[in-house]
């Protein structure tokens, strides 16, 4: 047998390995070849049919306390055109397909438990929400930041509260092809071009919006403004005792870049302090390294002062402490009733509830995807700051709509 120069180099160094007893030897194995993974599979939901009494934890929750949220939503559904349809492919019907059971809710007291329980179990069905057949998801808190600060200009590191500019362009992708519908860009006309607005650094650092008169009010700590970008409304509490209420008014149209996870792939924090609390205390701690991590979140948020009950949710109603939900709207009907199935933050203890969908988030993305308003101030942040819970839902709709997305005439 004949043998190239790079066998024979391979044959004689095996050999005298084994000579010397130092080890065996075999033939080099060729490297494994990795079959690339599969395509994620586009997010599609379904919706299957069961009875309201057999949802785990239904019987048990005290669902009175989510009537202020269902009359919220159903005050609002009553305003709008019976002809105008709720959620895609109008699979909350529409507003008109409310008006009957809308009416029974509005009546109820807010001591009517029984009522409630029996206009629920009598007049809706229930549809157990999956994503591509998985039924679980994921499940955050969120919170109504309380901030310190003044209707007049502070010295740094205060930081102002911006209103919206007036040469934020937010354009309708729809007008220029049916293939775009449902998305838009935010931008400004610079000369001839669209290009993308100003990102959080070009704002914060380098003042760009400065002078304009756009001040809404300044906050004393910056990384409280952060927070409060990222919760969309907060209380601010003015130096003569007053609190101004404020809330989203519009973006930057920048992607939202979550600072937590960043931070914990970079070795920046630990597992342990990846909570909303240990976040904002490493950023108060490290307040030179925090202005730059802050802004690789590039999403910059614009405020406007709310009167009257707040905070205002995606849904245009006063959300409910404990009984709101921010969903995906691309899945899910604004102003529905939901029953959440998942776990207390940072436990594994059962938190079944029925809560109202009033709300959306730049982040809350998935049919089976949620977040929980807490309320306001550090007692709603010791929850929402922790809460990561596995979990899922059910869609509550009135009877006779549930029926026609059952057996859909033909």
């Amino acid at each position: 047998m004949k043998m190239g120069k790079r066998a024979a180099q391979s044959f004689l160094i095996c050999g005298l390995l084994s000579l010397l007893a130092l080890s065996g030897c075999t033939a080099p194995m060729p490297e494994p070849v990795s079959a690339p993974p599969p395509e994620p599979k586009a997010p599609r939901a379904s919706f299957a049919l069961l009875s309201i009494s057999a949802i785990p934890g239904f019987a048990e929750d005290e669902i009175i306390a989510a009537l202020p949220a269902l009359k919220r939503s159903c005050q609002k559904i009553s305003t709008l055109p019976a002809d105008r349809t709720l959620g895609p492919d109008a699979i909350g019907g529409s507003a008109g397909d409310w008006a009957v059971s809308c009416e029974s809710i509005k009546s109820l007291s807010e001591s009517d438990e029984e009522g409630l329980r029996r206009l629920l179990e009598e007049g809706f069905v229930a549809f157990e929400v999956s994503n591509n057949g998985d039924t679980k998801g994921l499940f955050t808190g969120y919170y109504e930041a309380e901030l310190e600060g003044s209707l007049e200009p502070l010295p740094p590191p205060a930081v102002p509260l911006y209103q919206p500019p007036t040469d934020r362009v937010s354009v309708d992708l729809a007008l220029f092809g049916p293939d775009l519908a449902g998305r838009k860009v935010i931008g400004l006309i610079d000369g001839d071009h669209f290009v993308p607005y100003y990102d959080r650094s070009s704002i914060d650092d380098e003042d760009v919006l400065a002078g304009r008169g756009l001040e809404l009010l300044w906050a004393r700590d910056p990384v409280d403004v952060f927070f409060l970008h990222i919760q969309g409304s907060g209380r601010v509490n003015l130096p003569d005792g007053r609190v101004i209420r404020v809330g989203y008014a519009g973006s930057n149209g920048r992607p939202f870049t979550g600072i937590g996870g960043l931070m914990l792939r970079e070795g920046i924090i630990s597992s342990g302090e990846a909570s909303a609390q240990g976040i904002r205390s490493w950023l108060r701690d490290h307040p030179e390294e925090a202005r730059d991590i802050m802004n690789r979140n590039a999403r910059y948020i614009f405020f406007r002062e709310i009167e009257g009950d707040g905070p205002i949710g995606a849904f245009n109603v006063a959300l409910t402490p404990g009984r709101s939900l921010a969903v995906d709207p691309k899945f899910l009907p604004l102003g529905a009733p939901i029953f959440l199935n998942t776990t207390w933050p940072g436990s594994d203890r059962p938190l079944r509830r029925l809560v109202v969908a009033q709300d959306t988030g730049s982040a809350i993305k998935g049919p089976v995807r949620g977040d929980l308003f807490w309320g306001f101030g550090e007692p709603a942040l010791e929850f929402a700051g922790r809460m990561k819970q596995e979990g899922g839902y059910f869609l509550l709709l009135p009877r006779p709509l549930g029926e026609k997305l059952i057996a859909p005439s033909s």
